[in-house]
């Protein structure tokens, strides 16, 4: 039947109705065959008249029908409840009899690639919507309208969809590893007397599940949310760590594939303790040897900071409890593992904790409101310094969002200084950290902006690598997280992260950046691959004029 033919029975069916709109939609779930697709419409008062049609095939309301607020339709309701562990208010196919149905005429199952909706109100199109005009076709992505439009962002099933939230008057301690990470780790899992939520990518260190397991024996409650398919695979080491937890009494879940509902998230990158809903421990670094080393070893650049506030813990055990309850997490279950091998090269210890009261803090959440850091650097007036694992631009033609913002602020005369990573992993490629940097520092020259950018010296420093993921703005902000500066950190997986204004807590990093910064004064691709090619042919020639010249004087 053709489009005009649906949507005219389905229109003489319904009596006048009050408008209402589709604020969400999703065409394209993950379910084979895509039962759980489904609509919300928002609005208040009598549904009498509404008619929802995909131009084959739509559906209307009983007679009587109300909304206030919003409500859910499915096309198979049981379906949509297994995916979202609740039930649509209607289903337009008749699956369960413990859910309405909605007059539904004609075929109505929602294409992938592109299809349309069709909002109708007394007989009057209000609102359409259609894909891939107006939003992208992706698979198990929600589709959702705001004020500023459809999709503000990448929105996919099972994500959580946090606003941002301020903290005033926040007490704490900020530390760096590889200084004093493990002391700080050490002092917060002491401290805690009845709960331990703790979030992490990867977790190996013999030495912290040793103190989980401590906390556990004296009867603190302690719960372990990991990542269950990091890049490389699951370690050795760290399945002896899950191993140990387990055997200690410790409950440990994996957020993986291959469990009762898909993950929405690609990984779960997150790094944070929550402490007797009362505290909350945020770090750049994984819970592994190089993040936390021993007293006076050698590991990661990092930082981390405790916050003392029960307003910001629970908002982090609320994120906990979204992330940790889905239908993607499982136990896993190993036979065993291997003990890490801790060995570092000796360290002088340069930093002590900081600490610090009275702050403002506010959660990053990627990706809920990873564009925080977007806000961070483009109200930047004086300077921004960034310390980064990596950075990578989203194509050959376009810059990554967040170095953009640098790079624009840097146009408009803010001081910028980028560090990056110079670890092997880092630069050996052809389009890596030392390429990066010699792309920036062309482009400040040319543009002559006050921008520059170094690899560290990872020696120079004895470190083992910088695995940093921090800016500080002005000498006033700063922010310490998880997120890297790639497309899928800040749009797909699960990070977490805090901006911290306080000029203390930003002077004390903005040192330990410095100390960083300056060691790596002769570092980078200006001073790097090409200036090394140049010294070694000087030299080549040095000796070859060399040779020529004794040859020269023993023929005379």
């Amino acid at each position: 039947m053709h489009r005009s033919g649906i949507v005219l029975i389905l229109l003489l069916l319904s009596s006048p109705a009050l408008a209402v709109r589709i604020v969400e939609f999703c065409p394209d779930p993950y379910s084979p065959g895509d039962p759980d697709e489904y609509i919300v419409l928002r609005g208040i008062g009598g549904l009498d008249g509404i008619v929802v049609s995909d131009g084959e095939g739509g559906f209307r309301f009983p007679a009587s029908c109300r909304i206030s607020g919003d409500i859910t339709v499915a096309r198979n309701g049981p379906a949509f409840a297994e995916t979202h562990g609740y039930p649509p208010d209607y289903e337009w196919y008749d699956y369960s009899p413990a859910i309405p149905d909605v007059i539904r005429s004609g075929t109505l199952q929602l294409a992938n690639k592109a299809d349309q909706l069709l909002l109708y109100d007394h007989g009057r199109l209000v609102q359409e919507v259609a894909w891939p005009r107006d939003v992208a076709a992706r698979q198990g992505q929600v589709h959702y309208l705001e004020e500023e439009g459809w999709d503000p962002r990448v929105l996919m099933i099972g994500q959580s969809r946090f606003s941002t939230a301020v903290f005033h008057g926040v007490d704490g301690v900020v530390f760096v590893s590889p200084d004093c990470s493990l002391a700080i780790y050490e002092e917060s899992v002491l401290a805690a007397q009845n709960e331990l939520l703790v979030n992490v990518y990867e977790f190996s260190s013999t030495r912290m599940v040793q103190l989980l397991s401590d906390a556990r024996v004296r009867g603190v409650e302690v719960n372990v949310l990991l990542e269950g398919g990091p890049v490389g695979g699951i370690s050795s080491e760290e399945k002896g760590a899950i191993t140990s937890l387990q055997a200690a009494g410790i409950p440990v879940l994996m957020m993986a594939s291959g469990n009762a509902a898909h993950p929405p998230y690609r990984f779960n990158h997150a790094k944070y303790l929550v402490i007797d809903q009362s505290q909350v421990f945020i770090t750049s670094e994984n819970f592994k040897s190089h993040g936390f080393p021993e007293a006076g070893r050698s590991g990661n650049r990092g930082w981390g900071v405790v916050l003392e506030d029960a307003g910001l813990a629970r908002y982090f055990a609320t994120v906990y409890t979204h992330d940790a309850t889905g239908g993607w997490c499982s136990e896993p279950t190993f036979p065993g593992g291997d003990e890490e091998y801790t060995w570092a090269a000796q360290y002088k210890v340069e930093f002590s904790p900081y600490r610090f009261s009275g702050a403002t803090v506010i959660p990053v959440l990627s990706p809920d409101t990873s564009y925080l850091i977007s806000e961070l650097i483009r109200n930047a007036s004086e300077s921004v310094d960034i310390e980064q694992a990596y950075i990578t631009n989203a194509s050959d033609g376009t810059f990554n969002p967040y170095l953009l913002e640098s790079i624009d602020a840097a146009r408009r005369g803010v001081s910028v200084r980028i560090l990056l990573d110079s670890y092997y992993y880092n630069v050996d490629g052809p389009e890596d950290n030392d390429e990066m940097v010699r792309v920036l520092n062309v482009l400040a020259a040319r543009e002559k902006i006050p921008l520059e950018a170094r690899c560290a010296d990872l020696s120079g420093n004895n470190l083992v690598k910088i695995h940093n993921k921090g800016v500080v703005v002005d000498k006033r902000w700063a922010l310490v997280s998880s997120i890297n500066w790639n497309d899928n950190s800040p749009t797909f997986n699960r990070e977490a992260g805090v901006i911290i204004d306080h000029p203390g807590v930003a002077g004390h990093l903005t040192r330990v950046f410095e100390d960083d910064w300056e060691g790596s004064a002769n570092q980078g691709p200006q001073s790097g691959p090409d200036r090394l090619r140049i010294t070694l042919c000087a030299v080549v020639l040095a000796v070859l004029a060399i040779l020529a010249y004794v040859r020269r004087k023993r023929r005379f």
